[in-house]
């Protein structure tokens, strides 16, 4: 029984999310005490308990503790089972983030798909389009993976709905156990080598809104302001445009960076991405939005950095198979956290040289 403290380092429910994917894939079983300790409200919240509640599911593990508010849990997996997985959290807690719950041992399991219910663009969390055109397409180094936005959510309700389709190019089920399948796919699958950000050949970006900020033109004046913003970059800059309705009204832009050596070239497991994005809130003008979003990404480009803060701590788990090293513009607390928990279910796998903000693998 492997045991987490979850006020280590950021204290958070990554801690939690971290800990439930290397359980199922690993087989091992896990405590966990002080849940989201750190937090204003401790314990486990509605999207936190989705996740404990889907994993269970997908492995028909034993759990202990799994009620609202709980800062106790256990978690004893057995072999992963089932083929699709529809997933409702009921308020507007982070689908993307439910999701890293569940990713790391879904890329690795058998053709399946996953529907959830929940905020896909709310505060604190990677907003759908980061998720889907900077996050996922690093992944298709281990699997096919076809995402799909059905409905947007925004804070409070919610009710916004994605999906994912995602079939493993290696399989645990194939091997006779979790040790085999990493030592086969550190050998086979590329890793991820991600340093320098090399030539900015693109900016793209998706700003959105509900239905009924269209009059306003929320969403255009959002981008007109990232895209005043950017252009002291030589690049071009094509920034989306979508309205939809929703359950909320509420509004965001998503703004990503891409680098290759040459143009033509934009290989997605090896070109760095970079972004930055902001949520709209009531009595905030628009444009400062978009302003907003393109000075994060400003900023993660001037770092000089090939990986951004946010995806660094994303990529740690699938790092975890893969010869890798990686500069991210800063190593945060949600690094520091995720290298906590996957070391405890894997051993020494990481070693971070601060100075230079890399992370590399030591396996």
């Amino acid at each position: 029984m492997i045991k987490i403290d979850g006020s280590h380092g950021e204290s958070g429910g990554q801690i939690l999310r971290t800990a439930l994917a290397f359980s199922m894939l690993t087989g091992g079983a896990f405590t966990i005490e002080n849940i989201r300790k750190g937090r204003e409200t401790p314990g486990l919240k509605a999207q936190h308990l989705a996740g404990v509640q889907s994993a269970a599911r997908l492995c028909n593990a034993h759990v202990e503790g799994a009620e609202l508010g709980s800062t106790h849990l256990s978690f004893a997996p057995k072999p992963l089972k089932g083929s699709s997985l529809s997933i409702d959290i009921g308020t507007a807690g982070s689908a993307t983030l439910l999701l890293q719950s569940l990713l790391p041992a879904l890329i690795f399991y058998k053709k399946c798909s996953i529907t959830v219910t929940g905020g896909t663009d709310v505060a604190h969390a990677p907003p759908y389009d980061y998720f889907a055109y900077v996050f996922l397409p690093l992944l298709s180094r281990f699997a096919y993976i076809k995402s799909q936005l059905i409905k947007r959510g925004y804070y409070p309700k919610g009710s916004g709905t994605l999906k994912l389709d995602i079939l493993p190019k290696y399989q645990l089920s194939q091997f006779p156990g979790f040790n085999e399948l990493r030592t086969h796919v550190q050998k086979e699958a590329p890793g991820f080598k991600l340093l320098n950000q090399s030539q900015l050949v693109h900016i793209k970006g998706v700003s959105h809104a509900s239905a009924d900020l269209q009059q306003a033109q929320v969403a255009e004046r959002q981008k007109q302001a990232a895209v005043h913003a950017l252009s002291k970059y030589s690049c071009p800059v094509s920034i989306r445009v979508e309205y939809a309705r929703t359950a909320s009204t509420g509004s965001g832009i998503t703004l990503w960076a891409l680098f290759s050596e040459k143009k033509d070239e934009l290989d997605p497991l090896r070109i760095p991405r970079l972004a930055g994005d902001a949520l709209g809130e009531r009595g905030i003008p628009a444009e400062k939005v978009g302003n907003l979003a393109a000075q994060r990404l400003s900023a993660e480009i001037e770092s000089k950095a090939a990986v951004d803060r946010y995806l660094a701590d994303q990529l740690l788990p699938f790092m975890a198979f893969v010869p890798s090293k990686i500069k991210t513009s800063e190593i945060t607390k949600h690094c520091l956290s995720n290298i906590y928990v996957i070391e405890s279910f894997l051993g020494k796998t990481f070693e971070i040289e601060e100075k230079e903000r890399v992370i590399r693998t030591v396996f």
